[in-house]
């Protein structure tokens, strides 16, 4: 009698590590299904799957999770204001979510036991997967290479898996001029390891593979409108050319295009991964860059202190979440809730222009302005008695003097 092959599926993007893996896998005696999330990288997806099926795949999926990416994941973090430890966009690690929760879809749909990734023991993104599958399937089986004793002991570096690659017939680019690692999907694309993993050296121009640099980009500023509508992105306007857009994956792919040529995004930071290591990454954010200026700024007239107070103690917590791996915890269901609930009222458009990799916001209106140009004014008397600050400078000045008489008490008995 026939031994059923157990079923896995791979994340695979048909690079060097997950194609060896594909491979490893198959001589090991497992029946391999391949999925390739497609989330804007400028990849030939057609050549992955031929790759993939060559390699040894029994099956290929290809996944267009684009416009969720943008309506379901990288939205919510625009209305949250989201930036890990104040510069990081975050948008590999709003990515790693969907890719595993089509990836479990499709090992449920073909009755696979296992599910597997390239990511590495010393990263971030191996957190990431594998608390999104336990999430989301509990009774889950992962199979993680790069923490397996055996697989480690074959390949013990890169020059093991090239040696594997050529003896097995797979094909892989290798590129001297790009010695450093890139992941790219339609929020970002970050560059790290090899040549960059020296904080001290500055990155070469030629990195950036979206952004102009700024020596490059226009010497004239350009004029947009960004509308919103609770709080989400809902239609862009460039006021140069008159060109609108409405549809959100539409109107987020515009952002990156316009922001790009004005060199807006770019971040050269060293950040703390999960696992305790530091990491340096150049990111190129230009779209995303755009809306958190512009969300933030149409926050200003239209949400009230207290609530903003609130929420803007959640940011760094939103953002850690997000960063660790936590987008199907409790907590970030909590959290995303009442973000929302923030957000009800935030609508409006925010006036801006790009130039030479700046964000520069002009004006602003909202429907639901609490702003009021009669009680702000220097110059009119309405609606606010200046007699009241009297009163309330007083209340307010209460502990402050008595924090001082005591320390004059405290001062005068222990010094005399």
């Amino acid at each position: 009698m026939k031994t059923m092959k157990k079923k896995i599926v791979l994340a695979y993007s048909g690079g060097l590590d997950t194609s060896v893996i594909l491979k490893w896998l198959v001589e090991k005696g497992y029946e391999v299904i391949a999925y390739c999330a497609d989330i804007g990288q400028q990849d030939d997806f057609e050549k992955i799957k031929a790759k993939a099926l060559k390699t040894g795949a029994s099956k290929v999926y290809v996944s267009d999770l684009k416009k969720e990416f943008v309506t379901d994941y990288i939205f919510p973090a625009i209305k949250a204001n989201a930036i890990y430890e104040g510069r990081y966009m975050m948008g590999t690690s709003l990515a790693r979510p969907l890719t595993a929760k089509k990836q479990i879809e499709i090992a449920k749909q073909e009755g696979a036991e296992y599910v597997s990734h390239g990511a590495t023991g010393k990263g971030n993104d191996q957190v990431r997967f594998e608390l999104s599958y336990y999430a989301l399937n509990p009774s889950i089986k992962v199979f993680a290479p790069w923490k397996d004793p055996e697989f480690l002991s074959e390949f013990s570096g890169r020059t093991d898996m090239l040696n594997y690659a050529e003896k097995h017939g797979i094909d892989v680019v290798q590129s001297a001029e790009k010695p450093y690692s890139e992941d790219e999907n339609l929020m970002h694309i970050s560059h790290e390891a090899g040549i960059l993993e020296d904080p001290s050296l500055p990155y070469k121009k030629d990195i950036l593979k979206h952004c102009v640099h700024l020596d490059k980009t226009p010497d004239k500023e350009e004029n947009i409108e960004v509308h919103f509508k609770d709080g989400i992105p809902v239609k862009v306007i460039n006021k140069e050319d008159g060109t609108q857009h409405t549809e959100s994956l539409a109107l987020f792919m515009y952002l990156n295009k316009i922001g790009a040529k004005h060199g807006v995004g770019v971040v050269d930071m060293v950040e703390n991964r999960f696992v305790g290591i530091k990491s340096r990454g150049i990111y190129e954010t230009p779209g995303a860059t755009i809306l958190r200026a512009a969300h933030m700024d149409i926050e200003g007239v239209a949400m009230d202190r207290e609530v903003m107070k609130i929420r803007d103690m959640l940011i760094p917590k939103f953002a850690e979440y997000v960063y660790n791996g936590f987008w199907f915890a409790p907590e970030m269901d909590f959290l995303l809730a009442a973000i929302d609930k923030s957000q009800e009222m935030i609508d409006g458009v925010v006036h801006l222009s790009l130039y030479k990799g700046n964000v520069i916001i002009n004006s602003r209106e909202s429907p639901s302005s609490l702003y009021d140009q009669d009680l702000s004014s220097m110059d009119i008397e309405g609606g606010f008695d200046q007699t009241d600050s009297k009163g309330f400078i007083k209340i307010n000045a209460i502990r402050l003097k008595a924090h001082k008489a005591i320390l004059n008490k405290f001062n005068k008995d222990y010094f005399d």
